[in-house]
């Protein structure tokens, strides 16, 4: 069964040759116009991906993407990419605060969209309705293939820049990495980001791994520097 992407898109143009690059991909891909249309559609019909434009007639992105993160009963909790002609910081911090697993800022490439939605669904996520497998082992563990990482064993639900964020301080215990050097690893598309949007996924990516290990204190912040990933003793 093809996997299934809803594309919320006021523009039809946009949203016809999305959904052609995505069905030539394999996808099966529906297409609304309305943000006031999409909890109900979606309670009814679950998908595994939202393409979710930010300016929307009836409801914005940004109260759907709230929406359809705050675990009410019935509405389900696909992956989020969205996609937006607003290219400031503010909306982008906001957009992966709210639980937006990518952002994708207008104009962009048809290819570069079908990427973007093949990685997000590869590592699990929100689609598969489940975490992903654990990995046997003490430590840290990545699987590129499905872009899913784990601690001690448990999995971690990881967005795509989580898992990249992760993996660059992961990858060298005890180094320092600048703001800038994690911001190059994290978004390496070159678009503008501030230090306040590392700082927002160190502090979700610190709320995840103290979950699996509770009091380690994985991640540390050095003052004037960045941040290290130091392993317990």
């Amino acid at each position: 069964m093809s996997e299934r992407v809803l594309i919320v898109e006021d523009e039809t143009k946009i949203a016809g040759v999305l959904s052609d690059y995505l069905e030539q991909s394999g996808y099966t891909v529906h297409h609304l116009t309305r943000g006031d249309e999409v909890e109900a559609w979606l309670a009814a019909h679950p998908v595994d991906l939202v393409l979710l434009d930010l300016m929307l007639p009836g409801k914005s992105g940004l109260d759907i993407c709230r929406a359809l993160r705050s675990g009410a009963p019935g509405l389900p909790s696909p992956a989020i990419i969205m996609v937006t002609a607003r290219v400031e910081e503010i909306d982008r911090l906001l957009g992966l605060e709210l639980g937006a697993d990518d952002y994708i800022c207008k104009p962009f490439s048809p290819r570069e969209v079908v990427a973007r939605v093949k990685a997000v669904l590869r590592r699990g996520g929100h689609a598969a309705g489940a975490a992903p497998a654990p990995t046997p082992g003490r430590g840290l563990h990545f699987d590129d293939a499905a872009w899913r990482a784990s601690l001690d064993g448990q999995a971690l639900d990881l967005t795509v820049v989580e898992y990249q964020l992760l993996k660059v301080l992961g990858s060298r215990p005890g180094r320092i990495f600048s703001r800038e050097q994690l911001m190059d690893a994290m978004y390496r598309d070159e678009r503008v980001v501030s230090d306040r949007t590392v700082d927002s996924h160190i502090k979700k990516l610190r709320r995840k791994l103290e979950e699996r290990a509770p009091g380690q204190g994985l991640i540390h912040s050095v003052y004037g520097l960045g941040y290290k990933y130091e392993p317990p003793a």
